[in-house]
C-alpha cells in the first residue's frame, strides 16, 4: 500500500514539473503568432504596394522577400514549442520510471523474502508437528511476544514438553503471527 503511495506521488509530481516546463514554451507561442502577424502584414502590405505605378512589383516582390522573415520567426516558434515538448514529456517519463524503479527495488526484496518466508512458515505449520516446531522456535525466540500468554504451572517450555495443545496452539499462533500470517 505504501508502493503505491509512493508511485502514485511520483506520478503526480512529475506531472506538476510536466506542466511547469511546458509553461516555458509560451515565448515560442509569443514568437509564432508574432512571425505570422508580420508575415501576413507583410504579405497584405505586398498585394497592396503592388497597385503602385512603376514601382508596385518591385515594392510587392521585396515586401513578400520580408514576409519570408516573419514565417522563419513563426518557424522557431513553433520548433521552440516543440522543443519544450519533447523535454517536458521525456523529464515527466524520467521521472516516473525513476521513482518507479527506486521505489520497486526498495519494497519488492523485502516484499520477496516476506513472501518465501511466510510460505515456508505456513507450510511448516500445516505439516505433521510443525506446530511444536513453530512453538519451539517462539519458546527459543524474543521473549516478548511470550507476556501475552497465560503461564501455565511449570511455565511454558514445561507445558510444550508436555505436549499441552493449548499451549502448542497459542505458541504457533504467535510464530505464524511474527512472520505476518494470520493463525
Amino acid at each position: 500500500m505504501i508502493a503505491v503511495a509512493l508511485i502514485c506521488a511520483a506520478v503526480k509530481l512529475a506531472l506538476a514539473v510536466h506542466d511547469a516546463i511546458s509553461q516555458l514554451a509560451a515565448p515560442g507561442r509569443k514568437a509564432e503568432s508574432a512571425g505570422n502577424s508580420l508575415s501576413d502584414g507583410l504579405v497584405d502590405a505586398g498585394d497592396a504596394a503592388s497597385k503602385v505605378p512603376f514601382v508596385g512589383g518591385q515594392l510587392k516582390k521585396q515586401l513578400r522577400s520580408a514576409a519570408g522573415a516573419g514565417t522563419g520567426l513563426a518557424d522557431a516558434g513553433r520548433s521552440l514549442q516543440d522543443t519544450v515538448g519533447h523535454v517536458a514529456t521525456l523529464t515527466t517519463v524520467a521521472l516516473i520510471v525513476i521513482s518507479v524503479v527506486f521505489v520497486l527495488l526498495l519494497w519488492l526484496p523485502p516484499r520477496l523474502r516476506w513472501i518465501r518466508r511466510s510460505a515456508l512458515t505456513r507450510r511448516l505449520a500445516v505439516s505433521p508437528g510443525g506446530a511444536d516446531i513453530l512453538a519451539l522456535r517462539v519458546l527459543a525466540g524474543s521473549q516478548r511476544d511470550l507476556t501475552t500468554l497465560p503461564t501455565p504451572p511449570g511455565g511454558l517450555a514445561e507445558a510444550w514438553r508436555r505436549r499441552d495443545e493449548q499451549v502448542i496452539a497459542d505458541l504457533a499462533a504467535i510464530g505464524l503471527r511474527q512472520v505476518g500470517l494470520r493463525a
